[in-house]
């Protein structure tokens, strides 16, 4: 860490998300280490986004192995360049589509998550709203600027309504009428129920359903750049819900509005929007229930015959996590251990040897070179960490030898023809 010296609120939320198995969202250039080539390919795609292309990612990887890090890392960078992002996790209440608004429900919390450099708590529905009538508000001729705006998105599917219910808010603005704003804002998170509930309230006869609200997501990706921003940022994590869902024909029209997302980003039907989706191996290549079983995502989504391990092409669709190094994992633990003193206020007793002590004892348990992932090593050590300060005359090494951290020793080899084992396993071999 060096003489970096993280603010103690930030220091509490790490220290907490992580122990609780969670990422923080905040703080995470403090604790961020490897992962440089997954994060030059998706910082890539933001470039593209922002001279209005459009791209789609998946990010493959098991449960802890750092899918939801590195979301949260790309919408800090995000944020941090002008773009607007978008968060939600799936689950059985939010998927990409369903009959009883499940979709719809994916798409408000979308909203309801929407954040941007100076909102990165998210709810910047109003805030984005806000500056893009003030933008217009300073141009010479700020009616001819809207139109200006407004007539390239009204020509997209469901552009007109959309483009409507913005002309509303603009003149609400204008007017100082409170309640036709926030009537747009509702309009705009999809909590209109009817079309009947939104002409009554608003004059526009149409709302964001389960069918279209996909649709309305691209526009706002083109809207946000006459607001001033690069574009949108969409991250969709826990895509293994989809997986869970026990119907087959609900599970295929989730497969299939994925496939939509995916041709018309890479088909150039979207602009100025990235659309980034985390999941576990199984939830995208499972044949029978995954991503991969829906047959036209599998042709295209498949790794070609040239990658393998160690030569992995990161422009592809489909990016997998590869475990963090020793090395790697030795830099975020004595991150994490300047952290922790910094924030109870003691001086850090762990040396290099006792944190490469850790890692060994972490690394010498019975199928971690395969299993083991940084959640697991985290929560380890925050509870190290933990034990150290709250005792501190304990004996670093003594711990470590403990069972909880001791690895697996392997028993002496029986020797030919012996009979150490019990009858009841006798006709097992392994």
């Amino acid at each position: 860490m060096g003489d970096v010296r993280v603010p103690k609120r930030i220091a509490a939320v790490i220290i907490n998300s992580l122990k609780g198995g969670v990422v923080p969202r905040v703080g995470l250039p403090y604790i961020t280490v490897g992962r440089e080539r997954e994060i030059q390919a998706l910082l890539h795609d933001l470039e593209l986004v922002a001279d209005g292309g459009a791209s789609f990612r998946f990010l493959v990887g098991r449960y802890g192995a750092g899918k939801s890090f590195l979301l949260q890392t790309i919408r800090t960078h995000a944020m941090g360049n002008d773009f607007v992002v978008a968060d939600a996790d799936l689950s059985p209440k939010r998927r990409l589509q369903g009959g009883q608004g499940q979709g719809l429900a994916t798409y408000r919390e979308l909203v309801r998550n929407l954040s941007t450099k100076t909102r990165p708590e998210g709810g910047a529905l109003q805030l984005v709203l806000d500056r893009w009538v003030a933008a217009l508000r300073e141009q010479p001729d700020a009616e001819a600027a809207l139109a200006a705006q407004l007539s390239p998105i009204q020509e997209l599917v469901c552009g007109f309504d959309f483009t409507q219910v913005l002309r509303l808010y603009y003149q609400a603005s204008l007017e100082g009428n409170d309640d036709a704003r926030a009537g747009v804002v509702k309009w705009l998170r999809g909590e209109f129920r009817t079309k009947t509930e939104a002409r009554t309230e608003l004059g526009v006869n149409a709302c964001i359903t389960d069918d279209t609200w996909y649709e309305y997501l691209k526009l706002f990706a083109r809207f946000l750049v006459g607001a001033g921003y690069k574009g949108l940022v969409v991250l969709i994590d826990e895509l293994v819900n989809l997986y869970k869902i026990p119907n087959a024909t609900s599970r295929q029209y989730n497969y299939e509005k994925i496939l939509t997302m995916y041709n018309d980003t890479l088909q150039g039907k979207a602009h100025h929007l990235g659309i980034i989706m985390g999941g576990t191996p199984q939830s995208i290549e499972d044949r029978r229930r995954g991503v991969f079983s829906y047959e036209a995502l599998r042709s295209r989504l498949t790794q070609g015959r040239f990658a393998s391990a160690g030569l992995a092409d990161m422009l592809a669709p489909v990016i997998h996590l590869e475990p963090l190094t020793y090395e790697e994992l030795l830099v975020l633990i004595e991150k994490l251990a300047d952290i922790h003193a910094g924030y109870f206020g003691y001086e850090r007793t762990l040396t290099e040897e006792h944190l490469v002590g850790f890692l060994k004892a972490e690394f010498g348990r019975v199928g971690a070179d395969t299993h083991l992932t940084p959640r697991e090593v985290i929560r380890d050590f925050i509870e190290l960490l933990d034990i150290l300060c709250q005792n501190p005359g304990a004996d670093v090494d003594a711990l470590l030898k403990t069972d909880a951290f001791s690895g697996a020793v392997s028993a002496p080899a029986v020797a030919a023809g012996a009979q150490d084992v019990d009858d009841a396993y006798a006709e097992f071999t392994i």
